[in-house]
């Protein structure tokens, strides 16, 4: 019996169990690889050109190390911030960015399953046609278009009508067929053409990016995890409906938002929340330098100057502002200067909100002020013959930014117009609003009066008399409120005199904080009419030419 070695000291079954080992994958090592889990967006806080996205992922228990993957590839890495409940414990998190083809959980879409539906009608319609163009072809040979005589089967004269009649019919039903099915491809054309661009633009195109977020976590029972990073070009506008009720003087604004975004990832009954702050700005002011004064060398000064002429002389290179130019960033999809003077406000969207990643705008309400106003018909004789109705109204409270406004007056669009929230003001701020002119107000201003003579001590000055009216009718069933405005002359010089009377004496001298502009108001009844005058005089020095402006 031949010797063997104890079993310790045999090295061929030691190595060809290290070979198998070796062989194994990972997962029979025991060696955790990530599990990609599912998540959606519960929650996106949109600001002026940028967005905070959070999403919401289940991770079952005993998890190890999970990837968020489909995240769009314009994320901001270094805004990635991961929670979770108390029990799991989060360890380190890597990003991985790479084409959409490369990642089997990304390359296919929502829209795959009605497209292949759409293409399997499409195919069993082409199949059809197919074997009806048998058949037609068929019965041309039957009817002598074949390839010779010897193929044709003999026919019976005595059944020659009725085999002529069956294959007119055969005929004509199998082109009648033929052409039903090219109008229901067209259909099917027209059907799939969407979803396939839709697709496209959902997977950003050929050479589309997307992200993967792999997270380090233990995690003893399950648990939710929260990702939540920002993504740059989503952005939202305020826009602004007024609707005027002129019997009953109330003024309501509803004020409404504008929201869009073009990241790679669509919004689907996420909970939305609109910010008027800007987290991309600095978020530090400039600070000044010591300005420092004192008297540069000749020598120094001479060469400074003889450098500065040479750079003159050489034409500036084209290759910088080009490249300038292709890094310039992407066209907003909203002014953000609008947000600028104004403190960070968010609004909370009450009902889910659906914003497709494809830059179309989607309005949403942001609530209403209504208030009573005061409205009035304004004049300016000397500008336009013609009363535009106007409703004055107190500043709503709160943050209003500049937005696209909507005016409606009694149920009737009357124009579009742009709300402008006052700036700083010494007393309460309002608000005017003007939704067009009104008809039944009849404006006439009077040739104007303008006359020059020699006043002073012997003559060392000229007087000029201006002399205006206007005469303004109502043609309402009820009494109106009647502003009219007029420019007066105002000195900005020492020598030149102004003196002013006007006929009733107006209301406001300095409307709206402008000195020289005056204000008459007045109540007209229906049919009723008032005139206005002014008369000004003019002072200054014979030898001076007077200069207007």
């Amino acid at each position: 019996m031949p010797f063997l070695p104890p079993p310790l000291l045999r090295p061929a079954p030691l190595l060809a169990a290290l070979a198998a080992a070796l062989a194994l994958p990972a997962a029979a090592l025991d060696v955790p690889t990530p599990a990609a889990v599912a998540s959606r967006i519960a929650q996106v806080k949109v600001y002026p050109g940028s967005a905070t996205v959070e999403r919401v992922a289940r991770i079952p228990a005993g998890s190890r190390s999970i990837t968020l993957a489909c995240l769009p590839a314009g994320l901001d890495v270094q805004s990635l911030q991961v929670s979770a409940d108390a029990s799991v414990r989060v360890g380190e998190t890597s990003v991985v960015t790479e084409p959409r083809a490369l990642s089997a959980a990304c390359a296919t879409s929502a829209l795959d399953g009605r497209i292949r539906a759409l293409e399997d009608q499409k195919a069993t319609l082409q199949a059809e046609r197919d074997a009806l163009g048998l058949v037609t072809g068929y019965l041309k040979g039957l009817g002598g278009g074949g390839d010779g005589d010897a193929r044709r089967p003999a026919l019976d004269a005595r059944n020659l009508a009725a085999t002529a009649d069956a294959l007119r019919r055969t005929g004509q039903e199998s082109l009648l067929r033929q052409h039903q099915i090219d109008r229901g491809q067209e259909d099917l054309d027209r059907q799939l053409q969407p979803l396939l661009a839709e697709r496209q633009r959902s997977q950003g195109g050929a050479n589309g990016q997307v992200t993967a977020v792999t997270v380090t976590l233990d995690a003893p029972r399950e648990a939710e995890l929260r990702l939540s990073y920002q993504v740059a070009g989503p952005g939202w506008t305020p826009t602004y409906r007024a609707l005027l009720d002129t019997t009953t003087r109330k003024l309501r604004i509803e004020r409404q938002a504008l929201v869009a975004q073009a990241t790679g990832e669509d919004w689907r009954g996420v909970k939305l929340v609109l910010s008027t702050g800007q987290p991309r700005r600095n978020t530090a002011g400039r600070t000044p330098v010591p300005w420092r004064i004192g008297v540069e060398p000749p020598q120094q000064q001479l060469a400074r100057e003889d450098s500065a002429s040479r750079l003159a002389m050489v034409p500036a290179p084209a290759a910088p502002m080009a490249a300038a130019k292709a890094m310039a960033p992407e066209r907003p999809l909203f002014d953000v200067n609008v947000f600028q003077n104004s403190f960070a406000t968010e609004f909370d969207v009450t009902q889910p909100i659906d914003v497709p990643s494809n830059g179309q705008r989607v309005a949403m309400p942001l609530g209403q002020h209504e208030d009573t106003a005061q409205v009035a018909v304004r004049v300016s004789p000397r500008l336009e013959a013609a009363g535009y109705l106007v409703a004055d109204m107190a500043q709503p409270e709160g943050v209003w930014p500049a937005g696209a406004l909507q005016l409606y007056c009694d149920g009737a669009f009357v124009g579009s117009g742009q709300w402008s929230a006052p700036g700083n003001v010494d007393g309460p701020a309002r608000v005017t609003l003007s939704f067009g002119r009104d008809e039944l107000v009849r404006v006439t201003a009077e040739p104007e009066r303008d006359n020059q003579g020699s006043g002073g001590f012997a003559g060392s000055r000229v007087e000029r008399q201006v002399q205006r009216a206007y005469l303004v009718e109502s043609r309402h069933r009820t009494p109106i409120a009647l502003q009219v405005l007029e420019a007066a002359p105002v000195s900005v010089n020492d020598q030149v005199r102004v003196a002013a009377q006007f006929s009733p004496q107006p209301a406001e001298l300095a409307w709206n904080r402008q000195p020289g502009v005056a204000m008459w108001r007045a109540e007209l009844k229906a049919g009723q009419s008032a005139r206005f005058t002014a008369d000004y005089t003019i002072g200054f020095p014979k030898d001076a030419r007077l200069q207007e402006r």
